[in-house]
């Protein structure tokens, strides 16, 4: 193309688009078609990190959606969506960390619950797949057993679908532990998934999931005492999964086929230990089958060593499954297709050359590339061997089929084996089928007769292809005959391979992703476009370029570099991707290198072939502008220009115009043909000078220009402006400027004379003061007037007679001159002179000297250089330039001088060796000295320690090495978290010490050193496989692992500690755990600014204390714990005054003397006065006595008016809140007797309902369903039918029982849950449970017989004993609601109506009424009672009016008024006091919310007093309103929990202790000896008196309605064997009877009213019954009670009413001795129709499954007693419970193998 004038675009080219010219039409200008070859250095690299994502937590796995372009990214406790192309966020989600314990079933169970502590746990990704049939990605994670979600394609922060499913509409799913343990639960135990797409015509997909066994006995399950394993059974190695989330929610993550076992892998408990594996990759090949063709799955493993096994090595593993394919094919069974083989990749060199770990893998079409490692014996040691080895699939197809032929045709031992690991392999071995001719599928994928996992005995063998150490992660792709291979690296590289169709390395190229960070073992090509690669390192995803192809300039260098993908692209000459070049599949077109540089194109022209000429014109021949010189031109002037022309003769004429730039157009007049003249042109500027473009344009076309080779310009130039000085101004003259000096630079006239002389020139200063007597210095010189152009200077400056050679380049005009010293012969010190016309000196002088060098320091240093080094001689500041050469060639940088030395940091050197070191000024020779610098081998690292730090930083690292005494200075920083670099301290010549950096967060990161300024590198050979020698270099060995800062708090954690100055002070600081190992010395505890000395420090313990005293001026001084660079103020020291001990000495002193004089005195007046204080006791005492008197009196009154009406409430309400016979039963049963039923099942939580009401009912297991999983059910229903056909086996059942109390590890507590379990078992079959109960009585009374019979069943220390409890509690149920019950909860009425008549210590619980001394209010507070006006919406009722004291809490007026309003309603749907306010209304524009403690309270003795009505001066008839709030106020919780030394509410804790401080007449006042008032007591009593009468005589009377039938039946028993065993003494009877129902029932029931009730059993009630509970067991006993003034009150307190409660108690066994006997038949009618009246009230089955956990427990001395009991052996029960214990344990084979 033409060239192009300025500002626009060629005219040949653009006029042809005008309309038609006004010219003749020119000859066409040539179209020419040049090819360019760009020519540029070649880079050494091939690969381009196109984009980052970086991730704050560490990376677990990506996974890439082609279609729509998207990278799906999981991180520990993150997982982000990115934009394929440019890794850009477009969504996230939290996953964690959530409250976890590996201990514990997932949330997510309906029915889990965990007694274990659940701690914030880190959600560690193990499975990330993309669904795209159903719009899933399957995510799943180690929290929570490793639980699953479905979460939404395309947003991947949405869940798809709910599993389990949430609340209707979702129809409820029975869901088990194995559809929610799916992968592993530990972080760093593995696990891989892969969606299995669904057959042609069948359901949805399925998941295939290998995970590492976790469970019990591996090395990841928690190490503490627990055997609870949620592993084992749900969770098997290797699993196919339905994930058909379309369908029934209920099969979704099951195991998909029935039965189950054969689509699972599960190896047996026993051999777990030798067979521990771990999951690499699982894969489909081929990915994308022809027609017809099988697609297979594969999974890579490792059966990992053994540990401690020297011997043993890991063995790699391939393993295949075969899917379904094509329509309506049955889906293949695991079991039936699994096979697997070895994988070895080993070289020539034996053993040792063996990598028998493998590490990744890829499967390509042809082939399966696969990474292996050798495990190295240390951790700390450098990276592990590893090399990269190729398998054959077609190898693989044939050794499988091989494998079958000889296990099913002919069988061959040493080839194939079933394998007996697993579950499914245990029993059948190979051996030939006859007449069996295996089809190809078969031989491919088993059939249903040979169904069995085998393992090939010998393993698949191949060659390293690769070797070097550290190898990560491996990617192939065949592209243009070769394989390339991309290989990650544990330091974070990645490294491309080109192999040829021999396997042989053609070239490699390296690239650093992410430095110190390892690459993930998996890698994948972007299925849009396979130019590009994705990984991932710990903490970041890239994109990474397969080819950077454009760093090759030329077809030789792209073609020679050997890059799979890189080849020519000739029409467009450059190195490309074949998918950038166009046309690039037609021949010639693109290059490869496969082809060699041979096929690079080659022009060559042939003049006789072409005849450029014959088709074109000249380019000469277009119109043009000639290049003519223009003279400047002043600004502001009026000028002709005239523009030569070119070929222009037939473009005369046209309308031109002259344009100069922007806005500068002037017209353009033709003189001739070849001439335009610009006319009048003006331009104007405000610089120096100013160049305009001047071009030729098309009038009225500002973009159409006339071509212009060679561009015009002109220049326009300003005098007035950059000309300060004369001979600037007039220096001008050269450049064409016409300016004068005259008061400034102006321009000259036409008619003004030639400028004349400046002044004389001004020099004022010089630069350097100083030089080298061999000259060569810069001497600057800077003035005003030197010179107006170079010529006048030339030869003009000198020193003294020396001459300075000025340098043109170097050259301002009038202001500076720079030029070359000359030699001078010998010092010499002169002025400087500029003769430019007229001479001018400087005032400075310059001196020639002569510098010397004597010493260098240090001589030696490591030959990784950095070392500073001083060089000491004299006049060493002289001249403008410096050198210090290291080997005459190697410059020391970073120089410093003085006059007196010279210092500089030495670079690397090659070799250790001493080298000479030269010094040279301006260049010249070397300044004689002879100095040398010895390089040594570079310093070493060896270890650091310890490994680990606080976030914060700060924590001393010890470094440990050789050769540090050439270390100068050296630092320490760590990768990605670290915070700024720290600096060492070199200790000597083998240890460092290091502060650690700082970090942004809790985790592991790489650390680098930078000794004498340069990153400390290992010295490791770079052998011939290693990758790039400089890469090599930058690894760094050591780690550092931060973990969050300690934490510390005083022992008390108080905040503020009082301290009195001159006193010993030790501090004892306690210590949270933690995992740093910190030592005493890396702490330090200030008080101030006062070190305390530490002295002992253990794990949680630190001991300090302090010698020095403690400066008191402060008054206050922090106690701070310091660790590192972590401080931490945890309380603060108070400092009492050391005046005041001064002061109390002089005061105690005049106080003695002052004692001295009085003492007589009191002496004498002391008799007087107790006499009188006896006289007035007396007094008191009398009117005491008539005050209880009255007191019981009124007291009785007011509650029997009270009770009677209670008593017409309970009959026009509902009654007495019973509660239902079942919960009766659990509570009675388990009072936190089983580990099993300790724990609470609560329903969802319930919102307040009308009443109130916030509190869920409880449901217990045996109430509910038998949750098990719906594939195990049928064997477990089975086993559980035959369990209980064998516990209704008297023998078995008596056999059990035996067999386990002789276990000494069957505690008390199993006893009694397995005897409440019976009971429940049985609870259908009472007449069977009550022969047992009764056989194994007769067994406990023939063992007591022998020692003390009156001690039998004191205690409950049998399975008898605790099955008597039972049986009693369901007979006796009748009697306990229809006679004994309206009696109790009436005399409980009582109790709390009587407590709530008096004052109430809120928090110390004491009350001024009680029946109990320990619970007596010991003062004499003056209450009294408040009617108040209460309205509340609640419970039924509007408004009431309700009594309280004026001393209650607001708390108690709050429970008062709920008990008031909800007295109908049972005590579980009553609201809580926590949960309402209540408010005053003291007028009708003033309420006040009303608060146990708020602003108001009053504070004594240093303690807050709770608020009470009398605080607030509520009166009489005030209205009050309460009302339910929406959130609880926990800012005050329980009053009862309330610290005693902050807050009191009647009493102050310390007025006993407080007593002697004051005078006695306040203490008379305030207290009158406590013990008068014990009458109290007798004053509860005497009220609550026939409340008790009556419930004892219904408990002890009989009603001839509904005689006790049990009772008379059991006494009997008694009776019966006390006279078999010939007891005839009376008194042993009363006592069996006594233990057997007064204190084996009645007392239980008597103390738990809550066992019968639904009520509020509050600690003042359980202490009234206790003495309740004490009287009665008095009154069953027979021995006399001998009591004194010594003996407890509560047996002192019924002492009276006991003789006749014993008659009572006689005349109740009388009367049952006198009942009608009762024959069997009666009995087992009679329980039969108690079992009948509670039938499915409990779910059976539960009861047997717990029970069977014993069974399974003590299985071997189970089955040892009934091989010893001869009926036992006789009916075969061992075999039996053999049976039983098979199908509980699901393992069908041993079941049928023993049948």
């Amino acid at each position: 193309m033409a060239p192009r004038a300025a500002g626009g675009a060629p005219l040949s080219a653009r006029a042809a688009a005008a309309s038609p010219p006004p010219f003749p039409t020119p000859p066409r200008c040539p179209v020419q078609l040049l090819l360019l070859l760009l020519l540029g250095a070649a880079r050494a690299g091939a690969l381009e990190i196109q984009r980052r994502f970086p991730s704050p937590t560490p990376t677990n796995n990506f996974a890439l959606d082609g279609a729509a372009g998207t990278v799906y990214l999981a991180a520990v406790n993150r997982l982000y969506q990115l934009s394929g192309a440019n890794l850009s966020l477009e969504a996230e989600a939290a996953v964690g960390p959530v409250p976890d314990s590996p201990l514990c079933h997932a949330p997510q169970l309906p029915q889990a619950s965990c007694e274990h502590p659940r701690r914030l746990t880190d959600n560690y990704n193990k499975i990330l797949q993309l669904d795209p049939g159903q719009g899933l990605v399957v995510v799943c994670g180690s929290i929570y057993q490793g639980f699953c979600q479905l979460r939404r394609r395309g947003n991947i922060s949405a869940v798809a679908v709910r599993f389990p499913p949430a609340a209707p509409p979702a129809e409820p799913v029975t869901v088990f532990p194995s559809m929610l343990n799916v992968a592993a639960n530990h972080p760093n135990a593995s696990t891989v998934g892969l969606v299995l797409p669904p057959a042609a015509g069948a359901g949805g997909s399925r998941l295939l999931v290998g995970a590492t066994y976790t469970g019990y006995g591996s090395s990841f399950f928690p190490r503490n005492r627990s055997l609870e394993d949620h592993r084992f059974e749900n969770t098997p190695e290797i699993a196919i999964r339905s994930l058909d989330a379309r369908g029934d929610l209920a099969k979704l993550f099951t195991f998909d086929l029935n039965p189950s076992d054969d689509n699972i892998l599960k190896i047996k408990q026993g051999a777990k230990e030798q067979h521990k594996l771990g999951f690499v990759s699982a894969f489909l090949h081929p990915p994308d089958p022809p027609p017809g063709a099988q697609p297979y799955a594969y999974l890579a493993l490792n059966s990992e060593a053994r540990a401690g096994d020297k011997e043993s090595q890991a063995r790699s593993l391939l393993a295949r499954i075969c899917l379904p394919h094509g329509a309506g094919s049955d889906a293949k069974k695991l079991t039936e297709s699994y096979i697997q083989l070895g994988l070895q990749c080993a070289g020539g060199a034996g053993r040792g050359d063996l990598y028998s770990r493998l590490v990744s893998v890829f499967p390509a079409r042809e082939r399966l590339f696969a990474v292996f490692e050798r495990p190295q014996g240390s951790p700390a040691a450098r990276a592990a061997p590893a090399a990269l080895c190729a398998f054959r699939f077609a190898d693989v197809r044939a050794a499988i089929r091989a494998a079958r032929t000889a296990c099913f045709v002919e069988p061959a031992p040493d080839v194939v084996a079933v394998l007996d690991s697993v579950v499914q392999g245990t029993g059948p071995a190979c051996e030939r089928k006859r007449n069996i001719q295996l089809q190809p599928e078969q031989l491919d994928c088993g059939a249903a007769h040979l169904q069995h996992p085998l393992s090939i005995l010998q393993p698949l063998k191949a060659t390293p292809v690769f070797r070097a150490p550290g190898l990560t992660s491996v990617a192939v792709a065949s592209v243009n005959n070769y394989t390339a291979v991309f290989l990650g690296t544990v330091n974070g590289r990645l490294l491309k391979i080109n192999l040829n169709e021999s396997m042989q390395v053609v070239s490699r190229r390296v690239v650093t992703v992410a430095y110190g960070e390892p690459v993930h073992h998996v890698m994948q090509f972007d299925p849009a476009d396979s130019g590009y690669l994705y990984l991932m390192t710990s903490h970041q995803m890239a994109r990474v370029k397969v080819a950077a192809c454009n760093v090759h300039s030329t077809c030789g260098d792209c073609v020679g570099a050997a890059d799979a993908y890189c080849g020519w692209c000739a029409l467009e000459t450059r190195c490309t991707l074949q998918q950038d070049c166009a046309n690039s599949s037609q021949q010639h077109f693109w290059t490869s290198a496969s082809e060699g540089p041979s096929r690079c194109p080659a022009m060559t022209v042939l003049p006789a072939e072409i005849n450029v000429r014959q088709e074109y014109p000249s380019p000469q021949d277009c119109p043009r502008t000639l290049l003519s010189p223009l003279a400047p031109v002043p600004t502001g002037g009026s000028q002709n220009i005239l523009v030569p022309l070119a070929n222009a003769a037939f473009f005369q004429g046209t309308a031109l115009e002259c344009s100069f730039g922007l806005e500068e157009i002037f017209e353009a007049v033709w003189v001739n043909e070849s001439i335009v003249r610009c006319d009048q042109v003006v331009l104007h500027t405000t610089q120096k000078s100013q160049v305009f473009p001047l071009s030729l344009q098309l009038k009225g076309q500002p973009a159409r220009f006339l071509d212009s080779p060679e561009p015009m310009t002109v220049v326009v130039y300003n005098c007035a402006m950059g000309s300060p000085d004369c001979s600037q101004c007039l220096g001008r003259e050269d450049l064409g400027h016409l300016c004068v000096w005259s008061d400034g630079c102006r321009l000259r006239g036409p008619l003004q004379p030639m400028p004349g002389t400046c002044p004389a020139p001004e020099i004022r200063a010089i630069e350097p003061l100083s030089g080298p007597l061999d000259g060569g210095t810069l001497l600057t010189i800077r003035g005003r007037n030197l010179g107006r152009r170079l010529s006048d200077v030339a030869h003009g400056v000198w020193i003294g007679g020396v001459a300075c050679e000025p340098l043109p380049d170097r050259y301002t005009v009038s202001e500076e001159i720079v030029c070359v010293t000359g030699p001078a012969p010998g010092p010499l010190s002169d002025i400087v002179t500029v003769n430019a016309s007229k001479e001018g000196k400087s005032r400075d002088r310059f001196s020639y000297v002569l510098p010397l060098v004597h010493s260098l320091e240090p001589p030696m240093g490591p030959k990784a250089g950095g070392t500073r080094i001083t060089i000491h001689g004299n006049d060493l500041h002289v001249g403008s330039e410096l050198q210090v050469l290291v080997n005459d060639t190697d410059p020391c940088t970073e120089l410093m001088r003085t006059d007196t030395s010279i210092t500089c940091t030495v670079p690397e050197g090659a070799l250790p060796a001493p080298v000479p070191v030269c010094v040279r000024f301006e260049r010249r020779g070397c300044v004689h000295g002879n100095l040398t610098f010895w390089y040594m081998q570079n310093p070493v690292i060896t270890a650091i320690s310890p490994r680990r730090s606080p976030v914060s930083g700060g924590r001393t690292i010890t470094v440990a090495g050789e050769r540090f005494h050439m270390v100068q200075n050296v630092s320490m920083a760590v990768h990605h978290i670290g915070r700024e670099p720290t600096l060492c301290k070199v200790l000597n010549s083998t240890l460092i010490t290091c502060p650690s950096p700082g970090a942004l967060s809790n985790a592991s990161a790489p650390v680098d050193f930078f000794i004498n300024g340069r990153a400390y590198a290992d010295e490791v050979a770079v052998t011939e496989e290693l990758l790039d020698p400089e890469e090599a270099q930058r690894g760094s060995r050591f780690r550092l692992d931060y973990l969050p800062n300690p934490q510390f708090s005083t022992a008390k954690r108080e905040k503020w500690i009082k301290h009195h100055p001159g006193e010993p002070l030790t501090l004892v600081i306690h210590k949270e755990q933690d995992s740093l190992g910190l030592q005493s010395h890396e702490y330090r505890v200030k008080i101030g600014q006062v070190s305390c000395d530490i002295q002992i420090v253990s794990d949680r313990i630190i001991h300090c204390s302090v010698n020095e005293s403690l400066g008191a001026a402060e008054g206050q001084l922090p106690i701070t714990i310091q660790v590192g660079n972590f401080n931490q103020t945890i309380a603060t020291l108070q400092l009492g005054g050391s005046e005041t001990a001064i002061v109390v000495s002089i005061v105690i002193c005049s106080v003695l003397l002052l004692l001295s004089v009085v003492a007589l005195f009191i002496f004498c007046t002391k008799s007087r006065r107790a006499e009188r204080y006896w006289q007035k006791t007396l007094l008191q005492m009398e009117e005491m006595e008539s005050q209880i008197r009255e007191e019981i009196r009124k007291g009785f009154a007011e509650l029997q008016t009270d009770m009677t009406d209670l008593t017409k409430e309970l009959n026009r309400s509902q009654g007495i809140p019973f509660l239902e016979y079942k919960h009766f039963v659990t509570r009675t049963f388990f009072p936190k007797c089983s580990s099993l039923y300790e724990e609470r099942y609560v329903l969802p939580s319930q919102t307040l309902n009308s009443q109130g009401s916030s509190q869920a009912p409880e449901t217990h297991p045996l109430l509910g369903e038998w949750k098990i999983p719906e594939s195990c059910r049928p064997n477990m229903e089975e086993g559980i039918s035959l369990f209980s056909s064998l516990l209704n086996n008297k023998h078995f059942l008596i056999v059990f029982v035996h067999a386990l109390e002789q276990q000494k590890d069957f505690a008390v507590r199993d006893r009694c849950s397995l005897a409440s379990l019976l009971t429940i078992a049985l609870h259908g079959k009472l007449e069977y449970y009550t022969s047992i109960m009764k056989e194994l009585l007769v067994d406990l009374i023939d063992a007591s017989a022998a020692k003390n019979p009156k001690l039998m069943l004191r205690r409950t220390e049998s399975v008898v004993e605790k099955m008597l409890t039972n049986w009693m509690s369901i007979c006796m149920y009748s009697c306990l609601r229809e006679t004994v019950g309206e009696p109790f909860f009436l005399l409980l009425c009582a109790i709390k109506q009587q407590i709530n008549k008096g004052s109430i210590d809120a928090i110390t619980g004491k009350a001024r009424y009680t029946l109990n001394e320990e619970w007596l209010l010991r003062e004499n507070i003056e209450a009294k009672p408040r009617n108040l006006n209460v309205s509340f919406q609640g419970c039924g009722m509007d408004s009431l009016s309700v009594r309280a004291m004026d001393t209650d809490t607001l708390t108690q007026v709050k429970e008062k008024i709920l008990e008031a309003f909800c007295k109908n309603v049972p005590y579980s749907q009553w609201p809580r006091a926590e949960d309402v306010d209540l408010e005053w209304f003291a007028s009708s524009t003033q309420s006040y919310i009303l608060r146990d403690l708020d602003d108001t309270s009053v504070v004594e003795d240093g303690r807050k007093k709770l608020n009470t009505l009398a605080h607030y001066k509520i009166p009489e008839g005030a209205s009050l309103a309460m009302s339910l709030i929406d959130k609880k106020d926990n800012t005050l919780g329980r009053v009862k929990d309330l610290d005693t030394e902050k807050y009191f509410h009647l009493v102050l804790p310390t007025d006993e202790l407080a007593e002697p401080k004051k005078s006695h007449r306040q203490s008379h006042r305030k207290k009158v000896l406590p013990e008068i008032y014990l009458t109290r007591l007798l004053s509860t009593k005497g009220t609550l008196q026939k409340f008790l009468d009556d419930l004892f005589k219904a408990i002890l009377s009989i009603r001839e309605d509904k005689p006790p039938l049990a009772v008379k039946y059991f006494f009997d028993f008694l009776e019966e064997q006390a006279e078999k065993r010939g007891i005839s003494d009376p008194d042993t009877l009363h006592i069996w009877k006594t233990n057997s129902l007064p204190l084996r029932f009645w007392v239980n029931i008597l103390k738990n009213p809550q066992f019968v009730f639904d009520i509020d059993k509050t600690d003042h009630i359980d202490a009234c019954l206790s003495v309740i509970a004490q009287a009665f067991i008095d009154a069953c006993s027979i021995s006399d009670l001998q009591l004194g003034k010594d003996s407890p009150t509560n047996k002192l307190l019924y002492a009276k009413e006991i003789p006749e409660y014993r008659k009572i108690v006689q005349r109740y066994y009388k009367q049952i001795q006198d009942m009608t006997p009762l024959s069997e038949q009666e009995m087992n009618a009679h329980l039969a129709e108690e079992s009948r009246k509670y039938q499915n009230e409990f779910n059976t089955n539960v009861a047997m499954a717990e029970i069977y956990k014993y069974a399974k427990r003590y299985r071997p001395q189970i089955m040892a007693a009934l091989e010893a009991n001869p009926t036992a052996r006789r009916t075969q029960l061992q075999h039996k419970f053999e049976q039983v214990v098979a199908l509980m344990e699901d393992n069908i084979y041993e079941c049928y193998s023993e049948a």
